[in-house]
């Protein structure tokens, strides 16, 4: 065996010692235990090679053994804002915007499945045949979604998303070509007037960036409530709530939706209210909150335009099957709307907001009339 190695041959030494250790039944609580194994374990399988090779393949054996596997490095990337891993595959990333394929994997299914139960563990959440599909969220705010087969055709699948320790500001965003001087003072007016706003765009556009970048212009000395499926949104106001929605148990029960949460959201006195997304029939009681006393607050859907995203929403409220007529729905999302804020990612990878409408109810018609427009192809 060469002295020279390259990273496919790493990968794969690693991959043969890990399963000797897992047959052998070396694993111990304490890591300085199994640093020991796993060094002896190299020596004698890999003597001839390098110092340096030797450690880089004790160190995916660490990563393999208790931490996320191949992963790892790419969990160490701050560039990295998207990991994507389907079966054993080769692992895709988003940087800045763009996919990439990287030259990492796993070795085997049963490598993937450990990993995905060691990231689980610390949210106290589990996945398995009966349980196929999982959310929650990583010790550093990360959120991670789980499918497994057979949902999963091809092996397990696991996504990651990163965030940032504290989210982008204004003046950052502006920086970045997200926004605009003059949508920031659109913005910032929006807030002090207390305006209600809808972010819209779709999947990946950044909406909950700029939702975050919006909340960082609200005062210092207001009570702020959050909601969420997965706590994900990172704010500096010093009097937080952040709340977040529980699955229920394997035998049913114990659930806690958006819906209870925005409902007893009300009774805790907040200034302003933050429902991360809204994806169903929570709708109806956020449109009654943001319509009775709650101005101010910020949410997010999932749509392709302005007008798109209050057709969505008077959708999502009817859902709620409270008998209420669509007329009545679309008064009322009229009502509780003030601004959407349209969000785009575009071909490069580059996100920023291109629209901000004002909502307003003419002839029984919701109405979207145009605030600000940016449609430049690319800064």
């Amino acid at each position: 065996m060469s002295n020279a190695i390259d990273q496919a041959a790493i990968e794969r030494i690693a991959a043969e010692i890990h399963s000797e250790l897992l047959e052998q039944a070396l694993g111990r609580p304490l890591e300085g235990a199994l640093s020991e194994s796993v060094e002896l374990l190299v020596d004698r399988r890999a003597g001839v090679l390098s110092m340096k090779s030797r450690s880089l393949i004790a160190e995916r054996i660490m990563q393999r053994a208790m931490g996320a596997g191949p992963l790892q490095p790419l969990l160490g990337d701050p560039e990295v804002d998207e990991i994507l891993v389907s079966g054993t595959r080769p692992v895709w990333v988003e940087r800045r915007g763009r996919l990439s394929m990287t030259e990492l994997k796993f070795a085997s299914e049963e490598d993937l499945r450990l990993t995905i139960e060691r990231m689980l563990a610390p949210a106290g959440r589990r996945v398995d045949e009966a349980e196929p599909l999982c959310d929650a969220r990583l010790p550093d705010g990360s959120r991670i979604n789980v499918v497994l087969p057979p949902l999963a055709v091809d092996g397990p699948t696991l996504t990651i998303r990163r965030f940032r320790p504290r989210g982008f500001t204004a003046e950052q965003l502006v920086e970045l070509g997200s926004w605009s001087p003059q949508l920031t003072e659109l913005l910032a007016k929006a807030v002090t007037e207390r305006r209600n706003i809808l972010i819209s765009g779709g999947t990946g556009s950044g909406k909950t960036t700029t939702l975050a970048a919006i909340a960082g212009l609200f005062g210092d000395h207001e009570r702020v409530i959050t909601i969420e499926d997965t706590a994900e949104l990172r704010l500096a106001q010093s009097h937080l709530v952040r709340l977040e929605t529980r699955p229920a148990s394997i035998e049913g029960r114990g659930e806690v939706t958006i819906r209870m949460l925005v409902r007893n959201a009300l009774r805790m006195r907040p200034d302003r209210l933050i429902v991360g997304e809204v994806r169903g029939a929570e709708a109806l009681d956020m449109l009654s909150a943001l319509s009775t006393g709650h101005d101010g607050s910020l949410t997010t859907i999932h749509a392709g335009s302005p007008t798109e995203a209050l057709r969505r929403l008077e959708t999502l409220a009817l859902m709620a099957d409270v008998g209420l007529p669509h007329r009545a729905i679309r008064a009322q999302v009229a009502a509780a709307i003030d601004l959407v804020v349209h969000q785009v990612r575009s071909n490069g990878g580059q996100r920023r907001v291109t629209r901000v409408d004002e909502v307003s109810e003419v002839d029984g018609v919701t109405v979207c009339e145009p605030l600000y427009s940016d449609t430049a192809e690319e800064r």
